[in-house]
C-alpha cells in the first residue's frame, strides 16, 4: 500500500538517486557510393562503398578511429542528438537517418556505463558540397564472408585498416546470430561492430525497401543504380532480373548522359509513388 495519497506527493519526495544511472550517447555510421577511377572510357566508372570514420583526439582510445557520436543531452530526443552530432562531428547536413540499433555490452565503453543508439545515415557522396571537419576520412569499405568468418578492410589514399569477426548461431529456427568482433586494435569502442550490423541491415533492406535512392543523384543511368545494387550487395545482378527488381521505382526522364565511349544513355529518376 503506498504512503501517498497522490500523484504529486510520490513525485514531491521521489529520490532519482536512489537508483544507478547510466549515460546515452548516439553514434552514427555514415554510408556513401562515390565513383572511383576510369580505366576503361567505354565502361562505367567503377563504384566504391565508404563509410565515414573520425580520428579520436582525446583518451580514451586516442588516435583510433571510431564513428561520429556524442552524448545525448537532457533536452533533447534521440533523433534530434543524432542530428546535431552528425552536424557538429562531420559538417553534414539533411541527409538521410534511420534508427540502427541500440548498443548496450557493458563493457562498451571503459569510462562508465555508456549505451549507443546507433543510426545509419546514407548520403550521394558525389553530390556532397559541404566540407568535412578536420579529422573525418572517408574509407572505402570491403566486406569478404565465409561460412561464419567476416574479413574487413578499410582503405583510403593514406592507410589500411582490417579487422575479423565470426557469426555466432544463437537461433536455428529463426537463424538468429550475433557478431563477435575477434581481431581489432584500431576502431574505438565497439564501433567495428557498429559498422557490420549497419552493412547487414543495409544489405537486407535494399532488396524489399526504396532505402538505396538515398545514395543516388537525382538524375543516374539504370547501369549506374545496377552498379550500387552491387557494390552493397557484393554480388553481380543479371540485368534482365535487377531491372524487374527496380521497374516500379523508377520513371525515364526526356534527359539523357551523352559520355564519350559510350552511346547517349537515358537518365532516370526515383518514382517516389508507387506500388
Amino acid at each position: 500500500m503506498s504512503e501517498y495519497k497522490t500523484e504529486e506527493e510520490f513525485l514531491r519526495h521521489y529520490n532519482p538517486n536512489e537508483f544507478d544511472r547510466l549515460s546515452m550517447t548516439s553514434d552514427i555510421l555514415i554510408f556513401s557510393v562515390s565513383d572511383g577511377k576510369q580505366e576503361n572510357y567505354r565502361k562505367l566508372k567503377e563504384k566504391y562503398f565508404s563509410v565515414l570514420l573520425v580520428k579520436r583526439k582525446d583518451f580514451p582510445f586516442k588516435g583510433k578511429w571510431c564513428l561520429p557520436g556524442g552524448f545525448i543531452r537532457m533536452d533533447e530526443t534521440l533523433e534530434e542528438a543524432a542530428t546535431r552530432i552528425l552536424a557538429e562531428e562531420t559538417n553534414l547536413h539533411d541527409v538521410f537517418l534511420e534508427q540502427l540499433y541500440t548498443f548496450s555490452s557493458v563493457k562498451r565503453d571503459p569510462r562508465m556505463r555508456v549505451v549507443s543508439t546507433a543510426y545509419m545515415a546514407l548520403i550521394d557522396k558525389n553530390q556532397l558540397r559541404e566540407t568535412l571537419y578536420e579529422g573525418a576520412s572517408w574509407y572505402r569499405l570491403n566486406i569478404k564472408e565465409e561460412n561464419d568468418r567476416i574479413d574487413v578492410t578499410l582503405e583510403n589514399e593514406e592507410e589500411t585498416i582490417t579487422y575479423r569477426a565470426k557469426k555466432i548461431l544463437k537461433d536455428e529456427t529463426t537463424n538468429r546470430y550475433e557478431l563477435e568482433i575477434i581481431d581489432n586494435d584500431k576502431i574505438a569502442f565497439d564501433h567495428a561492430l557498429v559498422i557490420l550490423t549497419g552493412y547487414d541491415r543495409l544489405k537486407n533492406k535494399i532488396e524489399y525497401t526504396d532505402i538505396v535512392f538515398n545514395m543516388m543523384p537525382k538524375y543516374f543511368t539504370l547501369g549506374e543504380l545496377q552498379q550500387v545494387y552491387e557494390v552493397i550487395l557484393g554480388k553481380e545482378l543479371l540485368d534482365p532480373a535487377f531491372r524487374r527488381m527496380i521497374k516500379d521505382k523508377v520513371k525515364k526522364t526526356t534527359k539523357v548522359r551523352s559520355d564519350g565511349g559510350h552511346r547517349p544513355s537515358a537518365l532516370f529518376e526515383y518514382k517516389k509513388e508507387h506500388d
